[in-house]
């Protein structure tokens, strides 16, 4: 008697295996020997919501910054679980960009901040920002360095430029809201919020913060 059953995509199975062990390693290497970061994003974005969920998991794992505006849109796909595995895996990859050297310069920052080294890690930013002024998260973790240092006006002007350079950065977005917060403009506040939300709204904080400003807002 024939099998009427639809066969489970590869891409599928292999997912479906990694959430049974949680074996990354094996999860990459199967994806890698039968598809390309391009094939991937045609999943990403086509795939059903298994495929979705897959795929989007393994350009996290595999993918670089060029795979950003897939992942971005992954943001707001209509599953949680895309959305989910696309704001986790989306980071990695704004950490991917440039040569081997300004990556390992790049997480020198990020860990600067990380030990609240924060001037030693402005000092390094800059020097990046000006060796390749591209890199939109040099521009992002100089803006967070400045803001744990209250210097809100040097930080949005840092965020601002992370997001022009990569426009799906929620977390550029959110922390102009703190900062405009901090300096007691709640309509720029609400404003750099709200674009956060729109890029990603998985973010709960700052809906709350969202809802307590339009609240706040109406009452005057």
């Amino acid at each position: 008697m024939p099998n009427n059953q639809p066969r489970v995509p590869v891409i599928v199975d292999f997912y479906l295996r990694y959430l049974d062990d949680q074996d990354s390693a094996a999860f990459i290497k199967n994806i890698a020997r039968r598809y390309t970061c391009a094939s991937l994003e045609r999943l990403a974005v086509c795939g059903d919501r298994s495929g979705r969920r897959a795929a989007v998991l393994a350009l996290g794992y595999m993918g670089d910054f060029s795979s950003n505006a897939v992942m971005g849109q992954a943001l707001v796909d209509r599953d949680r679980g895309v959305r989910t595995i696309a704001e986790n895996g989306i980071r990695d990859l704004w950490r991917r960009v440039g040569s081997r050297e300004q990556r390992a310069t790049l997480s020198a920052i990020i860990r600067l901040n990380q030990t609240k080294q924060y001037d030693e890690a402005i000092r390094l930013a800059t020097e990046l920002i000006h060796e390749s002024p591209w890199i939109a998260e040099a521009w992002s973790q100089r803006g967070a360095a400045y803001f744990h240092l209250s210097q809100y006006d040097s930080s949005i002007r840092d965020c601002h430029q992370a997001l022009e350079i990569n426009p799906y950065h929620f977390t550029a977005a959110a922390g102009m809201g703190q900062c405009h917060l901090l300096q007691e403009n709640p309509v720029a506040a609400l404003e750099a919020y709200r674009r956060a939300l729109r890029l990603n709204p998985g973010m709960e904080e700052v809906r709350v913060q969202v809802i307590q400003l339009q609240r706040t807002m109406k009452g005057e």
